[in-house]
């Protein structure tokens, strides 16, 4: 590293507030150790789960004005109102699909000559993902579809899990929680957010079975099943199904998960969703007399997508909403018991903010931060840059119709 790098710790912007933080004060002192020529500044925030006094104790700067930072870092969307000329920003950016809520965001962006490099695109040579939050997606949305069950059958009551200090009070009140002998979950997904759906789900007396025994038996006990995408879409022409090649021409799969609409009690999306894609379950598959589904935790949320009951997100505030299967309409959570609750916050890793924000600042540690200090010389890192210097990147350019519509 041939001169000093400042490293700005920006305060979250986005409403509802996001409580997480990309580094913990523990890790910015390790951080500061490991890298002498890099010093951080953290950005004041009376909403962070981490405090100003947890930052100050350990003598980390902590200023308003940033400008004099090379590179800042946050978590969730940046209002376009605070961009600072020029400067290298690296967060999670939700453009890259080409989302409209985003757009004018992503136009101050290139007007103010900002390099954004969006964290879900910083991948491995395989490509696989180097930094995410989905196992406590996973983990609360999980959990929040036990909770709503709960309280459609008054059989047990767990606290909301933003009130959950840590990850260990949220499993504890696990332990006292009565499912129904025979009561079936099934998950969607068998990655990040489908593996930390699965932790939770190992917290309760639930048995794990496979496919064809939770779609053809009975039991005396609650079972979960998770299932990936070999198991709820096929080939349009009948082909074996084949992984890599869904990935690639998703449209030519046709969906197969309606047999699960008819004998799950509790659904966990947890999956990653390609509008290219297959949709899993339909209005009408909603409304016919044999869909059993009373509880549909939304992990993935992707609104007006695969589940037709996804019309909004929800919100850590506001959980669960109803839907009406008859009508297709939105109604209060719990109104009716023939109404299906929806779980669908789009930021469930913010319910538990400190165990998530350690652990992602654990991976940016062990990942991502050697790279980005010696800037400009990772292929990682120029993965995920989208914009340079006013201009969309060549990985990118796809998104100038986007931005100039």
């Amino acid at each position: 590293m041939n001169k000093r790098i400042r490293v700005g710790v920006l305060r979250e912007t986005k409403n509802p507030p996001d409580r997480r933080v990309p580094l913990t004060p523990s890790q910015i002192i390790s951080l500061q150790i490991e890298f002498p020529d890099v010093e951080f500044i953290v950005q004041p925030s009376d909403i962070r789960c981490y405090s100003d006094e947890e930052y100050r104790y350990l003598k980390i700067t902590m200023k308003e004005d940033l400008n004099n930072c090379d590179i800042l870092l946050g978590v969730k969307e940046v209002d376009k109102s605070t961009f600072i000329p020029r400067k290298t920003y690296m967060f999670f950016a939700h453009v890259a699909k080409k989302q409209l809520h985003n757009r004018e965001m992503f136009r101050e962006i290139i007007d103010k000559k900002v390099k954004l490099i969006d964290y879900e695109y910083l991948t491995h040579d395989n490509g696989a993902r180097v930094v995410a939050f989905g196992r406590w997606a996973g983990i609360v949305g999980a959990y929040n579809g036990l909770r709503a069950r709960g309280i459609r059958t008054d059989r047990f009551n767990l606290k909301p899990a933003c009130e959950c200090r840590d990850l260990d009070e949220l499993w504890a009140g696990l332990m006292m929680i009565d499912l129904i002998p025979g009561l079936k979950i099934l998950v969607t997904g068998e990655g990040r957010a489908g593996q930390g759906a699965m932790e939770t789900i190992s917290r309760i007396n639930a048995a794990q079975v496979g496919p064809e025994d939770f779609l053809t038996k009975q039991f005396d006990v609650p079972v979960v099943c998770q299932v990936g995408p070999g198991e709820y879409v096929r080939h349009r022409e009948g082909k074996a199904f084949d992984f890599n090649h869904f990935i690639e021409y998703p449209a030519e799969y046709v969906s197969d998960f309606e047999k699960y609409t008819k004998v799950t009690d509790i659904y966990i999306a947890a999956h990653f969703w390609d509008p290219a894609s297959p949709v899993f379950i339909t209005k009408e598959q909603m409304a016919d007399k044999d869909f059993n589904i009373s509880v549909i935790a939304d992990v993935s949320c992707d609104i007006d997508g695969p589940i037709a009951s996804t019309m909004r997100a929800s919100t850590i505030a506001d959980p669960f909403y109803g839907y009406n299967p008859a009508t297709g309409e939105e109604e209060k959570p719990f109104k009716k018991a023939e109404n299906i609750t929806v779980m669908a916050v789009d930021n469930l890793p913010g319910e538990l903010p400190r165990d998530a924000s350690s652990d992602f600042g654990n991976q940016l540690i062990e990942n991502v931060l050697h790279d980005l200090f010696f800037y400009g010389t990772s292929p990682m890192i120029k993965r995920a840059t989208i914009t340079d210097n006013g201009k969309l990147t060549e990985r990118y350019s796809y998104l100038e119709k986007y931005l100039s519509e």
